[in-house]
């Protein structure tokens, strides 16, 4: 069974995420500076079977689009270009680096660990994908 890639693109960093082979359980892949999202994804596909990405979709709290929607927007059509084949869905991606956050603040890291805003990317992507995981997966 394919992967399920997720995306949480940033103007600086992109926090990656992947499933297991059997669509189970996320875990956080690596965080990449933004500019090197497309040339990343091609050499990772080129090693794994990924059947899907999910890119994060940023709202604002009343569901209009927030101030970075048009440089992820930018990002998913030159993805749309270079993966014509690939399934894409787009994910609600509120709160997740908040949520990323608090989890760091649960699992004991200290204040240091958690100013690593790459951590926080990286969670956030397994977060989202986590989510996508227990609202669309049958097992």
């Amino acid at each position: 069974m394919p992967r399920i890639l997720a995306i949480d693109y940033g103007m600086k960093r992109t926090g990656i995420a992947v499933t297991d082979e059997l669509q189970i359980i996320a875990s956080g892949l690596t965080t990449i500076p933004s500019e090197t999202a497309i040339a990343f994804l091609k050499d990772y596909f080129t090693k794994e079977k990924v059947g899907k990405v999910l890119i994060g979709e940023p709202k604002q709290m009343n569901g209009q689009p927030s101030e970075s929607t048009e440089i992820i927007e930018k990002f998913v059509s030159k993805f749309k270009k270079e993966f014509p084949e690939m399934s894409l869905e787009r994910s609600d991606e509120r709160f997740t680096s908040k949520m990323a956050f608090q989890t760091m603040i649960d699992s004991g890291l200290n204040k240091k660990q958690r100013q690593n805003k790459a951590l926080v990317d990286e969670i956030a992507a397994t977060i989202m994908l986590q989510d996508y995981l227990l609202r669309f997966k049958i097992t």
